[in-house]
Order: structure tokens, then sequence, then C-alpha cells
């Protein structure tokens, strides 16, 4: 492309980055990056009733978070509405426009449709046709002087120098209204990409039945960004090669509209799950650890005096036991918890024997006289500790791992009762 390209992302501040926004915002950031144009944040707040700060706040954070830096803005649409109603009453003076009672108090302006058909070439789709009288007339500034969408878009972009108006595929019903007004004020047209929908895994259009879809809700859950970014890039993209685990400088150069499908795009909390357990497997602990310790100050686990190098400890021992930082809420609550609870069955299996008794107690002195409280150390106590009450190792070390863990199935053992330490080993033994 010779021209120079310069895109935007265009959320209203009425509710949170939702996953389908945030997909809309990164194939608009790749686009730009990949031909070394701009992207611009633009927040349409020209609705101020339904205008929530904390929403706005949200929608920032949750790019930045993403790593999908701008290039200009954020600019407030606001500021721009002396030129709607300009561009509004231009379209009365010209015969383009009427004047009619508005739902608020005063006129509103309804811009007249012209006969005839409009079609655009969209660079996902491909060529649109739709006959005009099928759209009729539409309003462009309600009785209270605030403009509509349409209106309000399209001067937006004209103003902003845009070259290609990326969105989602709901969207396609406002192009030929928007070509429209392009034409009968004289701008510049931009080109449109209309993206697929973001389906649920039953084929309908995503939404809170299948999930949490507001991107906040992941990023508060502990998911990595880097793998967030990676997986929505591949929902309605992929490369030719069919890769999925990319970083995020081969998604930008291997980036096209071309290569976007038409159909809508299955949002799969399992696939997100598998990639971003693949990328947690692999990180560098220190890049996360201050984002788990957030986490479980969150959800009040630990207090501000957390000792973040032993936190770093039971992180390397879940590292590929959980695909995101909120599972460590129900895996590894022993670890956090004074008060660990056990499923009755399984106490009934593992604790009621009549052995066990004699054996924690035993096993609670020998781990008092040990020099060093490490894995290998602990191991050798416990092992030996069986083979003189003529056990069989699993016979002590599965009751130990309920007693310490509250649960049958854990990390290894020896490693945890290192992290757990001395203290909170021998008086879970002794409880």
């Amino acid at each position: 492309m010779t021209e120079k390209i310069k895109v935007r992302f265009a959320p209203s501040p009425t509710g949170y980055l939702h996953i389908g926004g945030a997909r809309t915002a990164l194939f608009n950031w790749l686009f730009a990056r990949h031909y070394k144009g701009s992207f611009l944040l633009r927040i349409e707040d020209t609705d101020r009733e339904r205008t929530q700060p904390e929403a706005l706040a949200s929608i920032i954070d949750g790019l930045k978070w993403l790593g999908l830096s701008w290039d200009e803005g954020p600019i407030y649409q606001s500021k721009f509405i002396d030129k709607h109603r300009e561009f509004a009453q231009r379209l009365v003076d010209e015969g383009k426009a009427r004047r009619i009672p508005g739902k608020e108090k005063g006129e509103a302006i309804e811009f007249l449709m012209p006969e005839g058909m409009t079609k655009f070439n969209d660079l996902v789709h491909g060529m649109i046709k739709i006959d005009n009288q099928e759209l009729g007339n539409f309003v462009i500034l309600r009785g209270d002087q605030t403009p509509t969408y349409n209106l309000a878009c399209v001067i937006d972009d004209a103003l902003l120098s845009i070259t290609h108006v990326i969105r989602g595929d709901d969207h396609i019903s406002n192009t030929p209204k928007q070509i429209a007004l392009y034409e009968a004020l004289g701008l510049p047209l931009p080109q449109f990409a209309h993206l697929p929908l973001i389906l649920g895994p039953d084929g309908s259009r995503l939404s809170k039945r299948h999930g949490a879809t507001a991107l906040d809700y992941y990023q508060k859950e502990g998911y990595l960004p880097e793998a967030v970014l990676n997986y929505l890039a591949l929902l309605g993209w992929s490369p030719k090669d069919n890769r999925e685990k990319m970083k995020v400088e081969e998604i930008i150069e291997l980036f096209s509209l071309e290569a976007v499908g038409k159909k809508g795009a299955i949002f799969d909390l399992d696939k997100l799950n598998w990639m971003n357990g693949s990328y947690f497997a692999e990180i560098n602990l220190d890049k996360v650890v201050d984002t788990t310790a957030k986490y479980l100050k969150s959800i009040g686990f630990v207090d501000e005096k957390i000792e973040l190098n032993w936190l770093k400890k039971v992180l390397n021992l879940f590292r590929t036991r959980i695909k995101y930082i909120g599972q460590l809420k129900e895996q590894a609550d022993f670890f956090f918890l004074d008060d660990i609870k056990i499923d009755p069955e399984v106490r009934e299996k593992f604790l009621k024997r009549e052995y066990i008794p004699e054996a924690f107690k035993l096993l609670g002195e020998k781990l008092e006289k040990l020099e060093s409280f490490e894995a290998e150390e602990i191991e050798k106590t416990c092992r030996g500790l069986a083979k003189e009450l003529n056990l069989k190792s699993g016979d002590l070390i599965h009751p130990v791992r309920v007693a310490l863990t509250g649960r049958a199935v854990s990390p290894g053992l020896f490693e945890t009762m290192a992290i757990l330490g001395r203290e909170k080993c021998i008086k879970r033994l002794k409880q």
C-alpha cells in the first residue's frame, strides 16, 4: 500500500471492554503496525447520560494491558460536536436533510436517503450491494442537538483522515448510510472491512450465558496478556501455515485482512485456557509474581507481607498444573489458608486408619529434628519412617498429603512440604 494507513478504535464508554471490542481493537492495531501506519483511539462519548467513567477507565486499562499502544488519542468525540451540528445544518441547507419533530424537546434533523443502490468493496466480504430504499431516511441530529452514531462517525473519521474503517459485522447495515453521508458532504471515502462476529460454542452470538465476555475478567483472573492477544488474533484470522502460538512480532508480520474469514469465529474457553497454560508453563516467573500477589491479596489469601521469593516457589510448583493464576484459588489454597478443608470421603479413606495417630506423632518429631527442611531430607525421613513401621511408603505418604493439603492429589508431596515449611507441616499433622 502506497497511502499512509490510519485506522482507529472507537469504543463507547457506556460499558466495559468486551472480547469482541478487544478483538476489533487488536485487528486495527495489527493492520496499522503491519503497514507502519497510525492507530488512533477515539472515545465516542456524545451520549452523556450513559457514559460511565469507570467503563472508560476499564477500556483504556484493558488496551494498555494487551499492549495495544495508540499513536494518537484518546480523542473525545464530544470535542467535535459543533462540527457535527455544522455539517448537519449544511445538509439541510442543501436540501439533503430536513428538520422534523424530535423525541426530545426541539427539532431533529433527518437525512434523506437518495434513491438507487449503494455498493462497496468490503475488504473481508467482497462486493456488497444494498438498495437504499430498504434503509430509508434516518435521523442524524437528535432533538437535543446531539449527533447520532452515523453522522458523528462519518465526520470524525473524515476530520481525522481515517483511511480504513475496520469494525464488526454488525455495522454492515450502517455502512451504506455512512457512504451516502460521505458522498452528500463531499468527503473522502475510507475503505471498509467488517470482521466476523464472535460466537459462543453453540453458534449463537457470544453473550454472558457462554461465560465471561468482559476483558477485565481475564485480566483480574491472572491470564497472561501475551496469551490473550495471541488467542484473540486467531478469532477470525489465521496465518497461511496455520500456526497457533506466535509472538506478537510474528503476528504483526503475517497479519492481513485478506486472511480474515467471513464466517463467525467461535470463542472457545478451553482453547484460550490451553493457550494461556502453554505460555504460563514457559514464562519467567519474575514477570508474574507481582500479578499473582495482587490477585491473592484481592481474594483475601495473603496480605501485604507476602514474601515474593516464597510465592515464586509456589508458582513454580503449579506452573504446569494451572492454566491461569486464578486457578490457584482452588488448587493451592492450602498454601495460604490456615484452616484447610478435608473432604469427608477423603478423610474416611486416608485418616481413619489405626496406625495414623502414632505415625503422624513420630513423623512430627522427626521433622522437628531435621537440620535442613528440604525436599530431599523430608523424603528420606518419610520413607524411613514407613520402613520402621512396616508400612508401604504410599500408606504413609498419601495420608500425610491429605493431612497437609486437604486433598488426595497435589503437586509432589516433599516439595510441597518444603515450601509449606516445618511449622505448618507439624501443626497440621498434630491437628
